[in-house]
């Protein structure tokens, strides 16, 4: 066993190479049965069926596997909180893509949607707030931490993040998926940013499963055609708030008592 200068106890001490291959691993499991099912992400949404088979599915075998790593490892309390918060400032983009959220169901489209689809919509949804959220940012800040900075923990954690979307190129949306990676990288900031600001990564879960929902529920585009601007706003609040961190934990006279919240001991 393993502790952090924080006192908090790991059962396994966290290293990157443990942090990816659970990365992976519930990727080859969410691919896989999206393979088996014959996926074709554009028709997501489309029926009861699609959002069972491409949707729940996938997103509940995925689960199995990131509960039983995660539960493995012991890195529960540490992935879902974040003890070193930026400025409360930094919530305001994600409250920003909640309200675009909220509006694209106000005025979206659902007269195809039956009543079992938006149950699967909700499970789906929360499944995929929950699962995406603690994999590609709770388990692997927890990682990060071990080798780098801050700067580098949300670089790598929200690059990996996009990269998770760039297999759509194969199931059914082609080059669009080059775009989506790019916009899934400003969505993943501003995912960094509930979860650094707010100090749980609960907020980050609900805001991702509210856009999904949003987006798969309704078929008229707003929530997509505002995803680039949300992404830009992400990314410069990021920047601009961890510069500030950085420079306030270099500062002579505040530097040494930083706390860097549930860091694993050094290698």
């Amino acid at each position: 066993m393993s502790t952090n200068s924080g006192a908090t106890a790991f059962r396994v001490r966290p290293r990157v190479w443990l942090g990816l291959s659970a990365f992976i691993a519930y990727l080859a499991v969410f691919y896989a049965i999206w393979i088996v099912n014959g996926i074709d992400y554009a028709r997501v949404g489309e029926s009861e069926e699609t959002l069972l088979r491409w949707y729940v599915a996938p997103l509940s075998g995925g689960l199995v596997v990131l509960v039983v790593l995660i539960s493995i490892f012991g890195w529960w309390r540490a992935s879902l909180t974040e003890r070193r918060r930026l400025p409360r400032a930094g919530v305001v983009v994600p409250v920003i893509m909640a309200a675009v959220a909220v509006g694209n169901l106000a005025f979206g489209e659902f007269s195809r949607v039956t009543g079992l689809m938006w149950i699967l919509l909700v499970l789906g949804s929360v499944l995929v707030g929950f699962n995406e959220e603690v994999i590609a940012r709770g388990q692997l800040f927890v990682v990060l931490r071990s080798r780098f900075g801050e700067v580098g923990v949300w670089l790598l954690s929200t690059l990996l993040f996009s990269l998770l979307h760039l297999p759509n190129y194969f199931f059914g949306i082609g080059s669009l998926a080059f775009l989506q990676v790019v916009i899934q990288f400003g969505l993943g900031s501003v995912y960094y940013l509930a979860f650094r600001s707010t100090g749980s990564l609960v907020p980050a879960m609900l805001l991702h499963g509210l856009w999904d929902f949003s987006t798969f529920s309704s078929s008229l585009p707003y929530a997509g055609l505002v995803a680039p601007f949300l992404g830009i706003a992400g990314v410069t609040v990021t920047v601009v708030l961890l510069a500030k961190e950085r420079r306030r934990e270099a500062s002579p006279s505040t530097g040494a008592a930083v706390d860097r919240g549930p860091l694993p001991a050094p290698r």
